[in-house]
């Protein structure tokens, strides 16, 4: 579960801000809160702002550390991280190495961890463990390659040598079976992640929907059914077979061609959808996926995500969740994480959005709602949550959102203005 994040030094970041998802004050909607061992933690968080305000740079913040984890073991010696990038309108930000910090619970366990790091190397980096109230520190990096370790000292000086400038310790560490980074090193590994649309669907979730298990088919209808989708049945073909000669000269670069077996996949779906016509007799056709709206398909492609989050603790950051769903339904999506009857695993979606039906007290409280709002003249984004006005329980804050009362909206000129300047 998340606690917090913050980063600082990162795209339009460049000025540290902190998402926390730790419960503020307030005792509306308490289905919206998770308990603990004592931490009272937001199963939601949605995330408003202008366009080019930074929204999107904070789902590029969380997915440029998990990825830097999660692949920090694969990158060579001398390899750049590319995709890290520092604010550039500051002559002394921009040669600054970024910085990230997440405070989180993994199996049972309360972690700090920080990096700062540039496109060459890790400056940075800090692991430590609440066991108890105070924090038990597992490894400090200074330096890049300055190390100090308060226990296992011997383990870890034997470490320390196999990680170079441009690798996290945290993952070379791991990667080396070093039992206490490993529970953190998995919930970048396994836990968290972030995603941009849900219109590509993994081989291993269109496995799943072909296989002989209905659970995942009977739960993506009824979220196609909640979504009033008249679709009574889903049909999944996937056949996996390997590549002959022929196949392998086509697809696979010569260079790439080695003696592993490459495989290629034949899927075809179809959905069945209920109709009734003009006599009331009821008939059922079936509709190839590539002709299903837009909506359908990001449902259906939805659905694995959302049925691993309910089974399994995970933390989803989402970027502009409504995308091709009606209001109606980014709201029931919500309301499945904040139900404690569905969301028994206490998973977590974070979310940005220019849906503003969202923007209710009734689905959401005062510290689940975050704005981002860049500078017009500096080109800084800032964030900062909405119980951070004086905001009553009863207060129309969709109004007051377009209104312009919380910021993080845009100023565009009137059309006549707009016409007399052009």
């Amino acid at each position: 579960m998340l606690i917090e994040f913050s980063v600082k030094n990162f795209l339009s970041f460049k000025d540290k801000v902190t998402l926390s998802m730790e419960k503020g004050n307030g005792d509306e909607n308490l289905d919206n809160i998770m308990t603990k061992d004592g931490l009272n933690l937001l199963k939601t968080a949605a995330i408003y702002g202008a366009n080019a305000s930074g929204k999107s740079n904070l789902l590029k913040a969380f997915a440029c550390a998990i990825l830097m984890v999660k692949n920090s073991n694969l990158i060579p010696v001398g390899g750049k991280w590319s995709f890290l990038k520092p604010f550039l309108f500051d002559e002394k930000t921009k040669n600054n190495p970024s910085e990230f910090e997440f405070i989180f619970v993994a199996n049972n366990v309360k972690y700090r961890y920080f990096f700062s790091a540039d496109v060459n190397k890790i400056y940075d980096e800090i692991l430590d463990a609440y066991y108890t109230q105070k924090p038990t520190n597992i490894f400090t990096r200074t330096q890049t390659d300055i190390y100090d370790f308060n226990h296992d000292k011997n383990k870890l000086d034997s470490l320390k040598v196999k990680n170079t400038e441009n690798k996290l310790f945290l993952s070379t560490a791991t990667n080396w079976n070093y039992d206490k980074t490993k529970d953190a090193y998995l919930w970048f590994s396994n836990v968290i992640d972030t995603y941009d649309s849900f219109y590509n669907i993994s081989d291993q979730d269109l496995k799943e929907y072909s296989s002989d298990n209905k659970n995942l088919k009977e739960f993506a209808l009824k979220l196609l059914k909640e979504a009033d989708i008249l679709i009574k049945d889903i049909h999944v073909d996937y056949e996996e077979k390997e590549m002959d000669n022929t196949m392998i000269n086509m697809f696979i670069p010569p260079l790439a061609r080695t003696n592993k077996v490459f495989k290629i996949s034949n899927v075809n779906i179809e959905l069945d959808h209920e109709v009734v016509d003009e006599k009331n007799n009821t008939h059922y056709y079936k509709l190839n996926f590539d002709d299903e709206s837009s909506g359908t398909r990001v449902l259906f492609a939805l659905a694995p995500f959302l049925k691993r989050a309910f089974e399994s603790t995970k933390v989803m950051v989402v970027d502009e969740l409504e995308k091709s769903m009606h209001p109606a339904l980014a709201e029931f999506i919500v309301k499945l994480f904040n139900n404690k009857n569905m969301n028994k695993a206490n998973s977590q979606l974070i979310f940005m959005t220019h849906a503003t039906n969202l923007l209710s007290l009734d689905l959401l409280r005062r510290d689940q709602i975050w704005f981002t709002e860049k500078n017009s003249k500096t080109g800084i984004s800032d964030l900062y949550p909405l119980d951070s006005f004086s905001v009553r329980k009863d207060e129309n804050i969709q109004k007051g959102y377009i209104n312009g009362r919380y910021g993080a909206i845009p100023f565009i000129k009137d059309v006549d203005l707009w016409l007399e300047d052009n």
